[in-house]
């Protein structure tokens, strides 16, 4: 319930609504409008290419070297978001933040980007879609890529003065994920109304639990 609703201080009850899809409280790092269906993918780690691999130790003798190797991250760097747009990813859901390096090319090559998702978001969105988060595989830049989900629609929402990021996805099991928007004029009183659909849902979930029985 945590993850699909949204508190808004400030309005009145009657301007609460219910919305398609999920509602993600932050703005986009990168947002490249796209029209109808696209492709998503799920990122758990920096797209950002380490020189060296975890507990190894990286020796630059020279001015010279740093500079190289930090050109062959970008070209890196480069090739995936190249790479990513060849395979029809137009969206990126991380649930950490990329360097900038990473949000640069996303903007040159058409890839959105929403960061800092929290892990009951990350896990919400693969239990709707199936999908596992990505994995970069290194030096292999020809594999196709097969773990994406489909997003139906992606763009901004503004809930007062919060930018926010408004999405509709592809469900592979019965759930149809939708989104609460409780208004309210203070933060105090959302909480209560919160607390209260909460409390019903759950004994509607016991109430038809009971039945099936």
């Amino acid at each position: 319930f945590a993850e699909l609703h949204a508190a808004v201080p400030g309005l009145p009850l009657a301007s609460s609504r219910v919305l398609p899809g999920i509602v993600l409280r932050r703005d986009f790092a990168a947002y490249c409008p796209t029209d109808g269906e696209q492709r998503a993918l799920l990122v758990t780690e920096p797209l950002r290419p380490a020189l060296t691999a975890p507990g190894v130790e990286f020796v630059v003798d020279s001015e010279g070297q740093y500079q190289a190797s930090l050109r062959w991250i970008t070209k890196r760097t480069e090739a995936l978001m190249k790479h990513l747009q060849s395979n029809n990813v137009k969206l990126l859901l991380s649930s950490v933040k990329q360097e900038d390096v990473v949000i640069y090319y996303a903007k040159l090559y058409g890839v959105s980007v929403v960061e800092c998702l929290s892990s009951e978001e990350m896990a919400l969105i693969s239990e709707i879609t199936g999908v596992s988060p990505y994995v970069p595989f290194g030096d292999n830049m020809d594999r196709e890529i097969t773990e994406t989900a489909v997003v139906t629609f992606c763009q901004p929402l503004l809930l007062v003065s919060k930018r926010c990021v408004h999405i509709g996805l592809a469900s592979v099991c019965a759930f149809q994920p939708h989104c609460l928007i409780l208004c309210g004029p203070v933060d105090g009183v959302n909480e209560q109304h919160a607390a209260a659909l909460r409390e019903a849902f759950t004994m509607l979930q016991q109430l038809f639990k009971t039945v099936d029985q």
